[in-house]
């Protein structure tokens, strides 16, 4: 058998999910540790960053990146494993689109910290005493803090990156498809995908999901998936219930649709597309009929169809904000 490769997770601004999904593995992460030793994941096993920044450059042959890269801290590290590792992947929506800490591009970092540290009901901050990132204490010792960055960032564009892993977290089938991959790579020397790869289906996930649909959806309203009685085997989108599916990437079996949830999009924008929420727009203007009649309809009629659909924003790029065209709000002064 070829010698074992080596493999390190490091996590930015994540919600340690994607540790777990590694995790989630099952019986089938003995296969793995078969073919690969794990020398640096901080959150299942004793280690310290000054143990990765003193390994070699290049010495640990697949990194797994998962998070948003949020402050200077997660900057910093994204930058150590991509100097140790040979090959980086981000491994997650976070990692791979900015995932829902992108969301706080809706903001701005001063009004995130007005409302954490002054106006949230628990706090009692008199002083309206905020972060800092270098101060001392009573005793002159200097502390520093990470910078706390305005804008939310996906790991490629911070550092470059091999391969995207999308979902959030990845499922089961995704994490086989890895699996392969890395088993072939070291024992068969089978080639890896070619750089930039999303290690995913080309297809959308309406493709992949087994729920009847009638050959031309219209939806005459939305409806929140709690407020309606849900028909196990009938398109979602065809009862009202906005499911992402026609702007979201497949290869996750689907799990959500199975269980009566409709599609948030943790898998990102199909291969034909870049921007999801407008390719999510699109599909609903079709659902509408807009698309036959929208020269019809005033600007109010509309904005009051639109209406209908809870936060646009916060669903059509619940998990995409900083890879969009969007990138962030941004507020005329």
């Amino acid at each position: 058998m070829a010698k074992k490769i080596t493999i390190a997770l490091k996590r930015g601004a994540s919600c340690v999910g994607c540790d777990i999904a590694v995790l989630n593995f099952n019986e089938e992460l003995l296969t793995l540790l078969s073919v690969a030793d794990i020398v640096f994941a901080p959150t299942i096993m004793d280690v310290k960053y000054d143990d990765l920044r003193k390994m070699p450059d290049k010495s640990i042959t697949i990194g797994l990146y998962h998070g948003a890269v949020r402050n200077s801290d997660n900057a910093e590290l994204a930058r150590i494993m991509r100097a140790k590792c040979q090959i980086l992947i981000a491994y997650g929506a976070c990692a791979h689109l900015g995932g829902i800490p992108g969301l706080a591009n809706c903001t701005t970092k001063q009004k995130i910290f007005e409302q954490v540290y002054k106006k949230t009901v628990s706090t009692i901050n008199p002083e309206n005493v905020f972060p800092k990132e270098k101060s001392h204490d009573q005793a002159g010792h200097a502390l520093t803090l990470p910078e706390f960055y305005d804008e939310v960032k996906a790991l490629d564009e911070v550092v470059d990156v091999d391969y995207f892993v999308p979902a959030c977290p990845p499922p089961p089938a995704i994490n086989l498809k890895i699996l392969a991959m890395v088993k072939n790579f070291v024992e068969h020397g089978d080639q890896l995908p070619p750089k930039g790869t999303v290690i995913a289906s080309e297809r959308t996930l309406c493709d992949e999901c087994l729920r009847k649909k009638s050959p031309k959806l219209k939806v005459g309203k939305f409806a929140r998936v709690h407020q309606v009685e849900v028909d196990p085997d009938k398109c979602l989108l065809e009862q009202g219930i906005l499911c992402l599916g026609p702007a979201t990437r497949g290869g996750c079996d689907a799990v959500c649709t199975k269980v009566n949830m409709p599609c948030r999009g943790c898998m990102g924008p199909t291969a034909a597309v870049c921007e999801q929420g407008a390719s999510m727009l699109s599909a609903i203007a079709s659902l509408y009929g807009l698309t036959d009649r929208e020269t019809e309809l005033t600007e109010e009629q509309i904005i009051k169809l639109m209406s209908e659909i809870p936060d646009p924003l916060g669903y059509f790029y619940r998990y995409s904000l900083p890879k969009s065209e969007l990138k962030k709000v941004v507020e005329d002064k």
